[in-house]
């Protein structure tokens, strides 16, 4: 069988679940990714044999997304040729993890295909939303890369295409411990919108993941780390508490380490503020914006006693069996 996987770069987590998926997948057959977008800062350790600069997001300095700046790099034209220039007829089976290019090529191509990932689950209504009404944000989700069928990936299984996250081998097999620094990985925030407030915070260092950082160094109670998946699990694994945005997988793999998590959604982006609303009815303290304040912010959440349900990681080759009976159905 000759699978075509298209992956959405928009972010590391898209990524991250490919690599874990990929050994699992080759046992069905032979495997090809397409990689669509370029914010994904990751070295790539699978077969990608067609790339796209797609649509990629852009952040401001504090916390937002930039909307000019996105809007700015997107070439339709680029992106309905890329769409025809796919060879999807060669493929028995098309997974698509949210890329727009993909689902056109679909639609042009006459190919079905099955999306598979966590903004799948969103096809649900019963996937939990933010309280704001947002009806561009939602037509994001359920229209941007659509598909005729759908396997969602969440915290818990709000409906019945919905299963587990995917954790990665290194996490799931891995005997966590608290050795009493703080991960952080916020990339929508620049380092001086934050790292005033890190130095504040007395007796907790803070092991800061950013992607301009080239080699590590220490500076006060802040380790700066480059983004690096081993160097970024180490950190996890045996951290205290995690600073981290409104994605999925980091959040799912601290949760399913049981570590304390403080989220900070990315600013007016719909997806991050679902997943926080989420996050808030398993007992995760959410902060939805970062101001003066910020340090007394980390402080009272680092002294408040928090319990969170450990929740179940998925399991791979069961899920992947019923991705190609459902996409053969």
């Amino acid at each position: 069988m000759k699978i075509f996987y298209a992956i959405q770069a928009t972010g590391n987590g898209h990524i991250s679940r490919a690599v874990q998926l990929y050994p699992y997948l080759k046992k069905f057959g032979t495997v090809d990714f397409f990689m669509s977008g370029n914010n994904a800062s990751l070295n790539v350790d699978i077969p990608i044999k067609y790339k796209s600069k797609g649509c990629s997001l852009h952040y401001s300095k504090c916390g937002g997304l930039d909307y000019w700046e996105i809007a700015k790099n997107i070439k339709p034209l680029q992106m309905y040729r890329d769409a025809k220039a796919l060879p999807l007829s060669d493929y028995d089976v098309v997974i698509n993890d949210f890329d727009s290019i993909t689902s056109l090529a679909c639609r042009l191509q006459k190919v079905k295909s099955v999306q598979f990932g966590h903004q799948a689950s969103f096809m649900s209504d019963l996937t939990p939303r933010s309280e704001k009404n947002n009806i561009m944000g939602e037509l994001v989700l359920k229209h941007y890369a659509p598909s005729p069928k759908y396997i969602g990936l969440h915290f818990k299984q709000y409906d019945s295409f919905i299963h587990p996250p995917i954790i990665k081998d290194e996490i799931f097999q891995a005997t966590p411990k608290d050795l009493n620094h703080i991960s952080v990985y916020l990339p929508s925030f620049d380092r001086e919108c934050l790292e005033k407030a890190f130095h504040k915070v007395k007796g907790i260092e803070f092991q800061w993941f950013l992607n301009d950082i080239k080699e590590i160094r220490k500076e006060g109670n802040i380790t700066y780390f480059p983004v690096n998946q081993k160097l970024f699990n180490d950190s996890l694994i045996n951290c205290h508490g995690i600073l981290t945005g409104g994605g999925f997988e980091t959040p799912a793999e601290a949760l399913f380490l049981n570590k304390k998590i403080l989220s900070i959604p990315i600013q007016n982006h719909y997806e991050q503020e679902c997943n926080a609303a989420a996050l808030k009815l398993l007992g995760v303290p959410v902060l939805n914006k970062v101001g003066n304040d910020f340090h007394i912010e980390i402080e009272n959440w680092l002294n408040g006693k928090i319990e969170y349900p450990k929740i179940q990681a998925n399991d791979i080759p069961k899920t992947l069996q019923f991705l190609f009976d459902t996409y053969n159905d």
